[in-house]
């Protein structure tokens, strides 16, 4: 057990937010904490980081383990570039692999100076030179072990690694980390933790702001880390990859739950309705007793009142259980349109956007019928949002056409809720845009989103996220619109909220397209997904699980069908045999000269070993001659397993894009 945390109790103020929680974690072990907004998650991973300390409790942590924190937002101002500061993390190491160099520059000379038998030296003036050669070249082989184990010479590969896998491109590598958004610090952070590699890794939603395929690359790197995480989290999808244990944390009381969230909402489900159903029977008892107790009194007789006194014993002894928590039963979202609109609700025609240095997209086809459930998806700056806001004319497009279906009432959900005026309340939020609603109307919609009593006067700039996110979603219910326009609608959100907002758009009968890197809510919702990549468009007509069987099948096979609305020129049949024997031809080249190099660098890395075995022994690292010319060929080798690690590298990556593309 590598984390213990024992009855702790936090409050602030009258509001306790975890009373009496206690779980452990073992080494190795993935887990997740999971709740709604507010349940408390992060105040127990600030406590367990140390930022905080409970009430009364005892946190645990093995002797000698180190933990590391991702906290959601990251004041970050440095003036170091993006690699720099990754590179920050492997320092020692960097220092090492200079000493080394320092130290095969002395004993190169000292073994140029080594003087000859004729040379007017004192026999102690030669013992002093051998004895500091000796001294260096233990040192040396001390400090190349260490080196070596600690996979120095891979470091600044694996620093590129992590921040390709983040997101980051190579031409983003020097930008300052004082110029970055909130969510790229956040990468940045995140990369640090990773390269660091604490025996404790927590994360407080580590996969905001990563488009899929960072989130598909960091799923891959947790699955295979080799120490204990602890997650906050509302991506299910990710959740399912990574986590075996399930924490939940439940009007401030904590259980536990072995298995992925799957499993877990399963389990859950089963127990909420063993307690209800339990609660429900002893409920109907008490009622019963009670209904007893009354008529027996009634009768006025000795006897009889006796027999209400032994019911109210026995009822005063029962151990009343407590109600069971609601599954937020109190928050209502359904979506109704006003109107049915035409059967082509939105055609798009030949549409190009483009910024200075930054070509999104051109020449876009696509076409969005009654009732249909669209997901746009793609990696980050591909244009996802651009798209939205072109189609809610927020923003103009460089070419192409755009046509509005008959009868189509457009509802529009922001991801950065700029529709939302901070200074104003919430009441006005609403009555503002609906002022033929009355008061009892607007408190009863803004109660049906958790926003009761004096909530209702809050000012929309003093909402969190999820709160802010609660309010938009109620603006849109109002709206009464038959196209419903969203741009990652479940950013905020916790877990029992979007499952909320999936059932009410299963249920809408208008029709939705949206954004989303929400992997659960779109296998939930979309009854098609159109993949903005290398810009244009790939139409998939199902789900997430569908899209990933489908876009499997097409890197096998290599083949990945545009919907842009013309016919594109097909190759002949020789051609296409030609170019898919050039391919594989040139795959082969590929794979055997990456073989050819992987030999090569086992054949010297093991050279390598054995020249440090040589160069240990007394009777090679006292003689001088034999020493120099050892310790010669290790400093070739060396320069060479580099060369060669770069070009391994290189290789490596050439062969993964190969694999990417489907070739």
């Amino acid at each position: 057990m590598i984390l213990s945390v024992q009855n702790i109790t936090k409050a602030f103020g009258t509001d306790v937010i975890v009373s009496a929680a206690s779980f452990h974690i073992q080494e190795h072990e993935k887990a997740a904490i999971v709740g709604i907004n507010g349940a408390g998650k992060t105040t127990i991973l600030r406590m367990i980081a140390g930022e905080l300390h409970p009430d009364e409790g005892v946190i645990s942590i093995s002797k000698g383990k180190t933990l590391g924190y991702l906290t959601q937002h990251q004041d970050v101002n440095s003036t170091a570039s993006i690699y720099e500061e990754l590179l920050s993390v492997k320092r020692d190491l960097l220092d090492m692999e200079q000493e080394l160099r320092r130290m095969e520059v002395q004993m190169k000379q000292l073994a140029w100076q080594e003087p000859s038998p004729d040379d007017a030296l004192t026999a102690s003036d030669r013992e002093l030179s051998q004895s500091e050669y000796t001294l260096l070249m233990e040192r040396y082989n001390r400090v190349s072990t260490e080196f070596e184990n600690r996979n120095g010479y891979a470091a600044k590969s694996e620093i590129i690694g992590v921040l390709k896998g983040l997101g980051f491109s190579e031409e983003e590598f020097d930008k300052q980390i004082c110029t970055l958004s909130g969510g790229q610090k956040t990468r940045v952070a995140l990369g640090k933790l990773l390269l660091m590699k604490p025996d404790i890794l927590l994360l407080d939603e580590p996969t905001n702001h990563l488009d899929l395929n960072s989130i598909a690359w960091l799923e891959n790197y947790l699955i295979n880390y080799d120490s204990a995480v602890l997650i906050v989290a509302h991506d299910r999808y990710f959740l399912n990859r990574v986590v075996t244990k399930i924490i939940e944390l439940d009007n401030g009381r904590v259980r536990t739950f072995d298995g992925d969230y799957t499993a877990y909402a399963q389990k859950k489900a089963q127990l909420r309705e063993t307690e209800w159903k339990a609660y429900l029977n002893q409920q109907q008892e008490i009622r019963h007793q009670e209904e007893v107790i009354r008529k027996l009194k009634s009768f006025n007789r000795e006897k009889s009142i006796k027999r209400a006194e032994s019911r109210i014993k026995m009822l005063d002894k029962m151990d009343v259980l407590e109600k069971p928590s609601e599954v937020r039963a109190d928050m209502h979202l359904h979506f109704s349109p006003q109107t049915m609109s035409g059967n082509e609700v939105l055609k798009v025609e030949h549409l190009s956007k483009a910024y200075p240095s930054n070509p999104l997209f051109s020449d876009l086809d696509f076409l969005i019928r009654r009732g249909e459930r669209v997901a746009l998806i793609g990696d980050n700056g591909t244009g996802k949002t651009t798209i939205l806001k072109i189609v809610n004319g927020l923003e103009q497009a460089d070419a192409g056409r755009l046509t509005i279906g008959s009868r189509v009432q457009i509802g529009y959900y922001d991801q950065e809720h700029q529709q939302l005026h901070m200074d104003k309340t919430l009441f006005d939020e609403i009555s503002d845009v609906y002022p033929d609603m009355t008061e009892t109307g607007i408190r009863s919609v803004l109660a049906s989103f958790l926003f009761t009593g004096d909530d209702v006067y809050k000012r929309v700039g003093e909402l969190s996220g999820g709160e802010r996110g609660r309010l938009a979603l109620a603006r849109l219910m109002l709206s009464k619109a038959n196209f419903l326009i969203l741009d990652e609608p479940t950013n905020h959100l916790d877990i029992t909220s979007k499952e909320i907002l999936e059932e009410a758009l299963s249920n809408y009968t208008g029709t939705v397209f949206y954004v989303s890197h929400d992997r659960y809510f779109i296998n939930q919702t979309a009854t098609r997904i159109l993949e903005l990549k290398n810009r244009t468009l790939t139409q998939y007509i199902g789900n997430y699980d569908y899209y990933l069987e489908k876009t499997e099948e097409l890197l096998q096979s290599g083949r990945a069908a545009s919907i842009s609305g013309m016919e594109q020129p097909q190759s002949t049949a020789k051609e296409d045999r030609a170019r898919r024997k050039e391919e594989q031809a040139q795959k082969r080249r590929l794979l055997n000269e990456l073989k050819r190099t992987e030999e090569r660098i086992a054949a010297l890395e093991e050279r390598d070993r054995e020249l440090d075995v040589l160069l240990s022994q007394e009777n090679v690292f006292t003689d001088v001659e034999q020493c120099t010319r050892l310790t010669q060929e290790k400093a070739v080798l060396v320069e060479e397993l580099e060369q060669l690690y770069e070009k391994w590298e290189e290789l490596s990556e050439q062969e993964a894009r190969n694999q990417s593309d489907g070739t």
